[in-house]
């Protein structure tokens, strides 16, 4: 554990695939065509205490959807690439804008369209139902699916390993 920690505590972006991460998965279609996805509510608030702690957020998805941009607006996450068959290039715009080295970058992801990220970052996070091949290539597992609970515990886990973490929940214990 103590290498996870080192290794998360050197983290300044990290960036969530989606569908499968932020989402359980599941897609949803309405009978007029509408798409629907459902977004944990404790992840939106990990990610805002993340954010808040001075670590950088962002989503690559390889698919495109209204609701994605709208959940990422409510959340304050600017950073957003979406229709993302292939994932490397806005990887690599993302780190370049930003100015950060791979080592200080997180992915979490929990499928092979995510392989490529998990393999250049500093810190690959696959959530507990991704698939086997992802699960090798990681860094550590959530112990939560996907759209489940699994980007906070990456939040927290992040903000432990930077000493961030009792601050975040002190402002909840006043």
């Amino acid at each position: 554990m103590q290498e996870i920690l080192e290794k998360a505590s050197r983290i300044r972006l990290i960036i969530f695939d989606v569908d499968g991460v932020l989402t359980d998965g599941n897609l949803y279609l309405g009978n007029s065509g509408e798409e629907l996805k459902t977004f944990n509510i404790k992840d939106g608030l990990g990610i805002k205490l993340l954010m808040r702690s001075g670590v950088e957020v962002g989503v690559i998805t390889g698919r495109k959807s209204r609701l994605v941009a709208q959940r990422m607006q409510s959340l304050g996450v600017e950073h957003i690439y979406q229709g993302q068959h292939h994932k490397l290039p806005a990887y690599q715009e993302l780190v370049a804008k930003l100015g950060f080295e791979s080592e200080q970058v997180a992915y979490v992801g929990d499928d092979l369209i995510d392989l490529p990220l998990m393999r250049r970052v500093g810190f690959a996070v696959a959530v507990a139902d991704a698939h086997p091949l992802v699960k090798q290539h990681a860094h550590w597992q959530t112990p939560a699916a996907g759209g489940k609970g699994a980007a906070r515990e990456v939040c927290e886990l992040l903000m432990k390993a930077q000493g961030t973490l009792d601050e975040a929940y002190r402002v909840y214990l006043e």
